[in-house]
């Protein structure tokens, strides 16, 4: 499954908890991942992945999201089953209402599973 994939590879390249839902008690910084859409076509698969960086600071948010892009611009050379990634668009995600400072990044990312 892409999600484990992305979990398991991005927990290890980035310094801080990396997970696939907003945790009950969040850290101060932590990255989510979001599968947001997928497609199969010829057992090839296609999925749109949105990975928010958040952190107490937008500053904060905002490096975090150098490094998740950092660690992006290689996944498909570290990763036999990922054929491609590809950054749709990143920018400023801050919650208004929650005042949660957060950057997201979407990926399209080509993979067989």
């Amino acid at each position: 499954m892409l999600e484990t994939i992305l979990l398991d590879y991005l927990s290890e390249e980035l310094k801080v908890p990396v997970y696939m839902e907003v945790p009950e008690t969040p850290p101060a910084s932590y990255v989510v991942i979001q599968k947001t859409g997928s497609n199969r076509t010829n057992r090839i698969d296609t999925a749109m992945v949105a990975i928010q960086s958040i952190a107490d600071s937008l500053y904060e948010a905002a490096s975090l999201n150098e490094s998740v892009k950092a660690a992006m611009d290689v996944f498909e050379d570290v990763n036999p089953e990922i054929f491609r990634t590809e950054l749709n668009s990143d920018y400023n995600y801050t919650n208004e209402e929650t005042k949660s400072r957060r950057y997201q990044a979407v990926y399209n990312i080509t993979f067989k599973e």
